[in-house]
């Protein structure tokens, strides 16, 4: 009987181990840093053959925020977003980043923002692999690489209206 026993909770063991997958619960996101990875070789590529040497991908849109993986391999244009804050999270490579001031001649290109023309004053900051920063909404920023041959950066968007 004691070893009839001792079987049948061998024989369990395994089933008592398994765990079944409870559903991802809404709202909930991982990215992998492999397919990040991947993702950001295949921007590269498209960095090349784009005229401003710039490629975006659009990781995913949620009702409060955007996800964004950005390969640059030139200088970006300036920018101000009038409702969202950008947090910047650098993968890979540096830049300067010029940040404050104000945004001359800038045009509107969507709603609530504004790109082009100059930045006239603001402050440099040198970024680098794993550098995070904030940038409040209505702040003119613009990305200089400054002698480095490319940054790749995650961009969430954090939505204001």
């Amino acid at each position: 009987m004691m070893k009839r026993l001792g079987v049948l909770v061998l024989l369990a063991i395994p089933f008592l181990l398994l765990r079944s997958e409870e559903p991802v619960p809404q709202g909930f996101a991982h990215w992998p840093a492999a397919s990040l990875s991947r993702l950001a070789q295949s921007l590269h590529a498209d960095a090349a053959a784009d005229p401003r040497h710039l490629a975006v991908s659009n990781i995913k849109d949620f009702p409060n925020e955007n996800f964004i993986l950005a390969h640059r391999e030139a200088d970006g244009q300036p920018e101000v977003h009038e409702t969202q804050v950008d947090v910047i999270l650098v993968r890979s490579g540096s830049a300067t980043l010029l940040v404050g001031g104000t945004l001359a001649n800038g045009e509107t290109v969507l709603p609530h923002e504004r790109r082009n023309g100059t930045i006239n004053g603001g402050v440099r900051q040198k970024l680098e692999t794993g550098d995070v920063v904030r940038i409040p909404a209505g702040m003119p920023h613009q990305f200089f690489l400054d002698g480095a041959r490319e940054i790749t950066y995650l961009v969430v968007k954090v939505k204001g209206y």
